[in-house]
């Protein structure tokens, strides 16, 4: 099988840069996003990290096709996604911890079946269409790596939130159509706006720096 050349640009085009990366965040990347206990920083590095809002494909530091999709996601202490599922395997490899993420075979979020406390350099892998919501249990910022199977954007629901979770964001204005993709309420931008400001002043608060300042710790 023949390949195309590679050139200086197109290896460019290859790699992400976290300085550049932590400028790209997306605060509302899924319909639970604004609720409660589930307000983060979600990040696209290569390809949709099973995103809902289509926001992620002007924000993706690689735009190259992949057979895999990877993100990060920060968030402050509490915070994670909800009760949900997937038809794919997803992994999270732990940058900053602890995370605990809890397991079970319902829709309901009342029926954790399990949790695993993960610090960092822990890694874990999740299942198909087991449920399962995780959260940073520390007391700073936690970030986290994710690494999942390849799937098509927009083709079904993706995630799989539970009723619970998909009511609760709809009386907050956030739901998805049948392809999965978020439908933006009309005041989406000014949401989005005030997210993103509180994600930061949250950082700025727990860790002493602004975000844009952040370096990983050697």
């Amino acid at each position: 099988m023949e390949y195309p050349k590679q050139t200086q640009e197109s290896m460019a085009a290859r790699v992400m840069r976290f300085d550049e990366l932590k400028r790209k965040g997306i605060p509302i990347m899924f319909i639970d996003s604004m609720l409660p206990g589930h307000m983060r920083m979600n990040y696209a590095v290569i390809g949709d990290t099973a995103s809902e809002n289509p926001d992620y494909s002007i924000q993706r530091a690689i735009t190259e096709p992949h057979r895999y999709q990877i993100g990060m996601v920060w968030a402050p202490p509490g915070c994670g996604p909800a009760w949900h599922t997937h038809d794919y395997v997803e992994s999270f490899f732990i940058l900053s911890g602890p995370w605990t993420f809890y397991w079970g075979n319902e829709d309901d979020p009342e029926s954790v079946e399990g949790e695993f406390l993960l610090n960092q350099w822990d890694m874990i892998s999740l299942p198909p269409a087991m449920y399962r919501s995780f959260e940073y249990t520390g007391d700073s910022i936690g970030w986290i790596f994710a690494v999942l199977e390849s799937h098509e954007v927009f083709q079904g629901k993706d995630p799989y939130w539970s009723p619970q979770v998909e009511a609760a964001a709809q009386a907050n204005g956030y739901e998805a159509d049948e392809l999965g993709k978020m439908v933006h309420p009309s005041d989406y931008e000014d949401q989005k706006a005030q997210q993103n400001a509180y994600l930061l002043k949250a950082f700025r608060e727990l860790t002493g720096v602004d975000l844009q300042d952040f370096r990983p710790p050697n």
